[in-house]
């Protein structure tokens, strides 16, 4: 009997729980409206509000698929958990945004629910969004609905059972999820809460440059910025444990963010390229908050980094073809072109007539010494640029590399990284770089049969004069 008491009692508690998660992770829907009528009453100071708003966070190049129309969706989006597809954040009514009403969009941005009801995966980042301001995010809707309605369903997304069910984001969000605008830091500057607002709400920037946890949530605390992983790239820690040699001021990281290089940190590539170009189309004051909080938290560097970069800063007049990075306190010592190091040998060929030319950036090859690639963690970024290069920026002038996938095999890139790991940082040795290589070969090579099949390659610039978890 009093097993059956104790059971019964389990069932109830059970039901009572299962039905106060249902109570939580419910969402009414919100009425639809005549999206073609908003649109029409939009003002148009709002309106180019909003498209600097959506530049900053980076939102065509997520929501436009290769050979699509702007903002129609489409685009895969490889999570660890299967892939998931960008919506149309067109005003089109059937297959995009042209229903939702100015407070459904703010819920999207603020608590990551659609129009319907349904909760949003957390590849649309409203863990970041949901700092966003009323009237930022009213710019926004205005921006949005004025733009091209265009008919385009996404695909279903491809995710395993029970991350199919959108009930169950309900319980990621309770874990995970909190909701709240940005609360300025009144110990700061104006300069530094702008920084920080754009670059934690819009921007999303630790959305990559933070690791995550075994849910695909970001991990926090000291791990905030220190350092992730966006399609197949690493995306360096933006904390006191970035691996620049020289370390970022904001000068040097307010050129970069607006400009797409930066004379001794190279050229912006992979997933960053857009969001550079999309910040160069506004005033440079707002690159230059970013930096400013970003730099704030990567500190002051310590006395023997800052050795380090004084040594490379000295020897920059008199880097010749060949030379290694100098070492702190040390003086700098031609590399050996060992003939039986096939590393060396491929270096010389292929690498050292624009890198070791003394030619400045951004039309000449960054001194490898000074690069954030060859100290980084990962040797994922050196291997994704020597298979591929650096596209041309789409009709305008910019740097460019050469791709050497067909010129060299897996164990050349292999040779090629090991020999300027060593010759050009004070680093230990990468592991075995195979697995990364032919990741990135398959990857390269699945991007441009995409290209061919659409018709069109994805612009190096998207955003001028008009890119999870």
């Amino acid at each position: 009997m009093k097993r059956r008491h104790l059971g019964i009692g389990l069932l109830g508690i059970l039901v009572a729980g299962a039905g106060a998660f249902l109570a939580i992770a419910w969402e009414r829907e919100i009425a639809p409206i005549d999206g073609a009528r908003e649109a029409s009453v939009q003002d148009a100071a709002l309106v180019k509000q909003g498209a600097d708003l959506a530049a900053v966070g980076n939102c065509v190049v997520c929501h436009t698929a290769p050979g699509g129309k702007p903002f129609a969706g489409g685009l895969a989006l490889p999570t660890p958990f299967g892939t998931i597809y960008s919506t149309n954040i067109t005003p089109d009514p059937e297959t995009g945004i042209g229903r939702w009403s100015e407070a459904a969009f703010q819920r999207s941005m603020r608590e990551g629910v659609d129009r319907e009801g349904r909760h949003l995966y957390p590849a649309f980042p409203y863990d970041h969004y949901t700092l966003v301001s009323d009237e930022d995010n009213r710019a926004l809707y205005a921006y949005l609905m004025t733009r091209e309605p265009v008919s385009a369903q996404a695909p279903e997304n491809e995710l395993p059972f029970p991350l199919n069910v959108r009930m169950v984001l309900a319980g990621w969000k309770l874990l995970f999820f909190r909701e709240g605008t940005f609360e300025p830091d009144p110990a700061k500057d104006e300069v530094w809460n702008r920084g920080a607002y754009l670059a934690e709400g819009l921007g999303h920037c630790s959305a990559c440059h933070s690791p995550r946890n075994l849910l695909g949530a970001e991990k926090k605390g000291g791990s905030h910025l220190a350092g992730g992983e966006s399609e197949g790239w690493t995306a360096y820690a933006l904390n006191e444990a970035s691996p620049a040699p020289i370390p970022w001021d904001v000068d040097s990281l307010t050129h970069y963010l607006h400009q797409g290089w930066e004379a001794r940190h190279g050229v912006a590539r992979g997933p960053m390229a857009p969001v550079n170009a999309n910040l160069g189309t506004l005033l440079e004051a707002e690159s230059r908050a970013i930096a400013t909080y970003i730099v704030s938290l990567m500190g002051e560097p310590t006395a023997e980094r800052r050795q380090r970069a004084e040594a490379l800063l000295s020897q920059e007049q008199e880097h010749l073809p060949g030379v290694a990075a100098p070492s702190a306190g040390t003086q700098t010592v031609p590399a050996v072109h060992d003939p039986a190091d096939r590393g060396a040998t491929i270096y010389a060929g292929a690498c050292s007539t624009c890198h070791d030319a003394g030619r400045p950036l951004p039309y000449g090859g960054l001194r490898l010494d000074n690069s954030t690639a060859i100290q980084g963690p990962t040797p994922a970024n050196p291997i994704n640029v020597i298979l591929n290069g650096i596209p041309a920026p789409e009709g305008e002038r910019g740097p460019i590399m050469p791709g050497y996938a067909g010129a060299l095999d897996d164990g050349q890139i292999a040779d090629l990284l090991a020999y300027m790991r060593r010759t050009f940082s004070d680093r230990p040795a990468w592991d075995d770089p195979a697995d990364l290589i032919a990741e990135a070969r398959a990857r390269g090579e699945e991007n441009g049969q995409r290209s061919l099949a659409t018709g069109s390659q994805a612009p190096a610039n998207p955003s001028k004069r008009e890119t999870s978890w």
